[in-house]
């Protein structure tokens, strides 16, 4: 007997690390997925357009009402995800959540369950609330990772078939003894030749990308406090740290490369408007100030780059020093989108849109004029888009409009590239980012009452909403697949929704956490 657990064991082993060595590590990150901020996941087990389209494959699978009260339109983060915790009682797999109230939530999301939830202890009073300052936790829960940019995938993936097992407590009040799981293991590092961002010794525990899982997650309290923590019961890695100043209005938090990073907006509570960072082995805050619009942050180059939108154009910033590297704007053009970043033949791209959708098409060695642009419509006041690749090789720009998801594809002839429109959804009600898990679109209908009438308050705004409705499309051709229905019973707001290993997960209004995608057999 303890020759065959041994055997099993030594097996399980060499089967993880070699998914991490092939790069396999689909967990959500940060907003928008990953340091490009694609809101893809490249490989999943079960989800895929065939899978998707039988009658009945697709089930809603769980809701939790979380504790957490509204501050303005603000409730829920979408969930960072951890596809596969190994303990000494087997596998789980972990969402964070933030809630708008320095609340954070950690789900079993297998089981459907409450694993553990954490107030985070503020110094600061709370300051006046307004549509534009919330006040409260405005960023999302984050794992650390890097800023290589992932091979692009398509085909099932990696992925678990079998039910996550594990001894529980009282039923709905998580794990027993929940400071006692061990940790994710470390993987194995990359293959040999893969793109890497940089390193630097005396760093926090890195993750992502081919070098596996770390242990830690990170929040932002209200107070501008920066904490991180084991992800397995919520206690502190190391003492806080002082990031932002109180009252920011940030987003985009994320830890690349050994240095967290987070855009401020709005000059809530004083707070210088740009980008902020936090380098860990020096100890230092530093700031890029500008009025940076979109919703997900800075996006990063594979070799630690990071750009952010303003109204103006685009900017790359170097991630050492914070100082501009080089920029792109366009005359009589306001930009509304985070951006997004990603290879195309051997080149760093990147795509950003204007507020009446225009999408705009950079090479990042050469920020001095657009590669290619799409026409403008109408007031769209998209906040950030989605990108990914086809098994054909095709690469496509998903960008939101007030009605819709228009999908472009980049086409190079005779040595040029042009964006070329191939679908648009049915019509939605204020679409969030879509988010697209191998080759499958998942295009949010918010339901969120939008206007421009700053006199509307967030309660007059939140009666006059409807509910969610999340529809899965073929990524290639836009054609419906399945949608949730009435299952859902508030309006969504914020990025894109996030998911892994066969499931999506979307949060309301209303503070309910709600699961989609293929049941597992308990």
């Amino acid at each position: 007997m303890r020759r065959i657990l041994l055997t099993s064991i030594c097996f399980l082993a060499c089967t993880v690390g070699t998914q991490a060595q092939r790069g396999a590590n689909n967990d959500w990150v940060t907003d928008n997925s990953d340091a490009q901020r694609t809101a893809t996941i490249k490989g999943d087990a079960k989800i895929n357009k065939d899978s998707v389209a039988k009658p009945g494959a697709v089930q809603f699978l769980w809701k939790l009402k979380l504790k957490n009260t509204p501050n303005q339109l603000n409730n829920l983060s979408a969930p960072a995800t951890l596809e596969r915790l190994i303990g000494y009682r087997g596998f789980r797999m972990l969402g964070f959540i933030a809630g708008s109230g320095d609340n954070l939530f950690t789900i079993d999301t297998d089981l459907g369950r409450m694993e553990w939830e954490k107030k985070l202890p503020t110094s600061s009073a709370a300051s006046a609330s307004t549509l534009a300052c919330p006040g409260g936790m405005t960023t999302s829960i984050v794992r650390p990772t890097n800023s290589m940019i992932a091979a692009a995938g398509g085909g099932f993936g990696p992925g678990r078939n079998q039910p996550a097992k594990s001894t529980v407590g009282t039923p709905w009040e998580g794990a027993a003894n929940l400071k006692d799981v061990r940790p994710t293991p470390q993987f194995a590092g990359p293959p040999p030749g893969a793109q890497q961002g940089p390193t630097r010794p005396n760093l926090p525990p890195m993750g992502g990308g081919f070098g596996g899982s770390a242990n830690v997650i990170y929040a932002l309290a209200s107070d501008g406090m920066l904490h991180s923590m084991h992800l397995s019961g919520g206690q502190e890695y190391q003492p806080p740290i002082k990031f932002l100043p109180p009252g920011a209005n940030a987003n985009g938090l994320i830890v690349v490369n050994g240095k967290a990073f987070a855009v401020a907006a709005n000059s809530c509570n004083g707070v210088a408007n740009g980008l902020w960072a936090y380098d860990f082995e020096a100890k230092q805050v530093q700031t890029w100030k500008g009025e940076v619009v979109g919703s997900a942050g800075a996006a990063f180059g594979g070799d630690g780059t990071a750009y952010v939108t303003t109204k103006n154009g685009v900017t790359a910033i170097d991630p050492k020093t914070l100082e501009a590297k080089g920029s792109y704007s366009a005359s009589g053009q306001e930009f509304s989108s985070s951006p997004v970043v990603f290879e195309f033949k051997g080149k760093t791209m990147i795509a950003a849109a204007t507020k009446t959708g225009s999408v705009h098409l950079l090479d990042a060695g050469n920020l001095s004029a657009a590669i290619a642009t799409t026409p403008a419509g109408k007031d769209a006041n998209p906040n950030a888009l989605a990108s990914w690749q086809d098994a054909s090789g095709t690469r496509w720009i998903l960008a939101p409009t007030d009605k819709a998801i228009v999908a472009w594809k980049v086409v190079e002839q005779g040595g040029s590239l042009s964006l070329q429109q191939g679908w648009t959804s049915r019509e939605l009600v204020a679409p969030l980012t879509p988010t697209i898990i191998n080759g499958v679109v998942l295009a949010t209908a918010s339901g969120e009452f939008r206007t421009s009438d700053s006199k509307m308050t967030a309660a007059q705004r939140a009666a006059r909403s409807k509910p969610a409705v999340i529809y899965a499309l073929d990524g290639s051709t836009g054609k419906e697949l399945w949608n949730s229905g009435t299952t859902i019973k508030s309006f969504a707001r914020g990025n894109a929704l996030s998911g892994g290993m066969g499931q999506f997960y979307l949060t309301t209004y209303d503070g309910t956490f709600y699961a989609f995608g293929f049941p597992m057999e308990h």
